[in-house]
């Protein structure tokens, strides 16, 4: 039976979807925090240049790897096969597979992981071909790279706690440990910087820390569900080949914006010095609304989406999908006025100290900008592909994954001119709308009718209620102060978004829009415990 919230009917399969999205996304709010903190340090301590290029180039093959696996394809695939096992198999059979899925993955990731260290100088020529034309900039960049390379094998293994204890739904562990990650580097740059040569080795040190800390943090939860094992050496399990066969197009097709981060990188390079930190530092910024909200409601739409698309309920999958898509416009659309109008003043106050100088700040906004532009296509497309994943269609989401990269190679190409690296966050954001509308083009042939009319009043609505924030928030720009103490900074910047956060809500209230009484059902309820989603 649906539960009332206010004036707005809650169905079981939204008020499971939402309930996940609050402890998948509380997890990352703490992540993103952690990891704000972590880039003011790193700012502080080594500032945006030849050195923190190097350094940003050699992470993104491990920073890409624990994308694709912690917040997506491993999960992904594994959910159905674990499900399976879990309901229909005994306990004996289930630990059984994943003795065997262990040992596979240990396998994998370690070869995986030597090739790499043994290939870190043609990987480089590969992703950051600008480096060539200096070669200390190129090996500083070799020696980081295959430093980090072993974080593989930690957040591999990590992963796989993540997608056994999501497929039991149990979501906070494996959401918490980026925030592990986090705290590693932060104490990798604090207490080895001054100890290590080059300095910048302190940050692979932290990631190899923080790759552990995310492993260790989800061994409790594992031992409570019975399901801590060690590997085996069946490799011929029958779990084996449906997992690769699910984990090979889940990995193709989450990878779309992961691939747009390397060709960014790649055509970076070529442009002025400091082109790679500027657009890492404001696609950190863009990354904690799509994080906390985006991926997080993609995350927590899938398990629904598999349950119903198992029982054949095709109407209900779109329904799902249509309601998953309604609450992120709701979310990303007032980010997207917040990250525009506010993009100095957030720049400046969480990276503007130390080597970050007042030019480094105009330049990470400017990429900010173009990046918060593409937002909603972010992190709708990533709910568009949660939903061919349940039908067991991972083919379409690879194939239209491929078609959003193109889009996004011959945008960067065509306004990496004019915009410098500006052009290249916006073509992310159109690689990414590409994906969105193509995807859910699809879906309304093999679904039915999405409920188009709703969603596009739902977006309408959510744009007029953007109204009053985008107001407040460049009024409130006329009284930002020109060189405050950073205390004033804080103070401004918090006044300033919470405003904005209050005008917003309250036009939502005046509008009467459902989206917001559907996320109140995040709120616990006393007295009662809510099935697990």
């Amino acid at each position: 039976m649906p539960e009332r919230r206010g004036d707005f009917k809650v169905s079981a399969p939204e008020r499971q979807v939402v309930r996940a999205l609050g402890s998948i996304g509380g997890a990352t709010l703490v992540s993103r925090i952690a990891g704000f903190a972590r880039d003011m340090i790193v700012a502080l301590t080594f500032g945006a240049g030849p050195v923190t290029d190097a350094f940003f180039v050699a992470f993104r093959i491990p920073n890409i790897l624990r994308r694709l696996l912690g917040e997506g394809a491993l999960s992904t695939a594994m959910i159905p096969v674990f499900s399976e096992y879990t309901v229909t198999r005994p306990q004996r059979e289930l630990l059984r597979m994943l003795r065997a899925v262990l040992a596979l993955a240990l396998l994998a990731l370690t070869l995986t992981t030597l090739l790499g260290i043994l290939a870190a100088p043609w990987i480089l020529r590969v992703i950051a071909p600008g480096f060539a034309s200096d070669p200390a900039q190129a090996a500083l960049a070799t020696l980081l790279t295959r430093a980090m390379f072993p974080y593989l094998v930690l957040v591999g293994l990590a992963a796989l706690a993540t997608g056994i204890l999501n497929a039991h739904g149990r979501f906070f562990a494996g959401a918490i440990g980026p925030a592990v990650l986090n705290l590693g580097m932060i104490a990798g740059v604090l207490l080895l910087a001054a100890r290590v040569d080059p300095p910048i080795l302190a940050l692979a040190i932290g990631v190899l820390a923080g790759g552990l800390g995310q492993l260790i943090v989800q061994v409790p939860s594992l031992r409570s569900a019975g399901l801590l094992v060690a590997p085996s050496a069946e490799l011929d399990h029958p779990a084996l080949g449906r997992l690769v066969r699910l984990l090979v197009p889940a990995v193709f097709g989450l990878a779309a914006v992961q691939v747009t981060v390397f060709i960014n990188t790649l055509l970076a390079s070529l442009l002025r010095p400091g082109s790679i930190s500027y657009l890492y530092y404001a696609d950190r910024v863009m990354e904690f609304p799509l994080g906390v909200f985006g991926i997080a409601l993609a995350s927590a739409s899938l398990p629904v989406m598999a349950r119903q698309a198992a029982a054949g309920e095709t109407r209900a999958v779109a329904a799902t999908l249509t309601f998953s898509l309604r609450l992120a416009l709701f979310i990303s659309m007032p980010a997207t006025v917040g990250l525009v109008a506010l993009r100095a003043p957030i720049v400046r106050v969480l990276f503007e100290r130390g080597r970050f100088g007042s030019a480094d700040t105009a330049p990470t906004a400017e990429a900010l900008a173009w990046y918060a532009v593409g937002l909603a296509g972010f992190g709708a497309s990533r709910i568009a592909a949660q939903a061919f994943y349940a039908l067991g269609q991972a083919g379409t989401a690879v194939r239209w994954g491929i078609v959003s990269v193109a889009a996004n190679v011959v945008a960067a190409l065509l306004l990496m001119g004019p915009l410098a690296h500006a052009g290249l966050a916006a073509a992310s954001s159109i690689g990414g709308y590409v994906n969105l509308v193509a995807l859910l083009w699809v879906a309304r042939r093999r679904l039915g009718p999405l409920g188009g009319r709703a969603l596009l009043v739902s977006a309408l609505r959510t744009l007029a209620a953007c109204v009053p924030l985008a107001l407040w928030c460049w009024g409130a720009l006329a009284f930002w102060p020109a060189r405050p103490a950073l205390t004033r900074e804080l103070l401004w910047l918090a006044g300033a978004v919470t405003g904005g956060v209050a005008l917003f809500w309250g036009a939502s209230v005046a509008l009467g829009m459902s989206e917001r009484t559907a996320l109140l059902a995040m709120l616990p309820r006393r007295g009662r415990r809510e099935p697990r989603a």
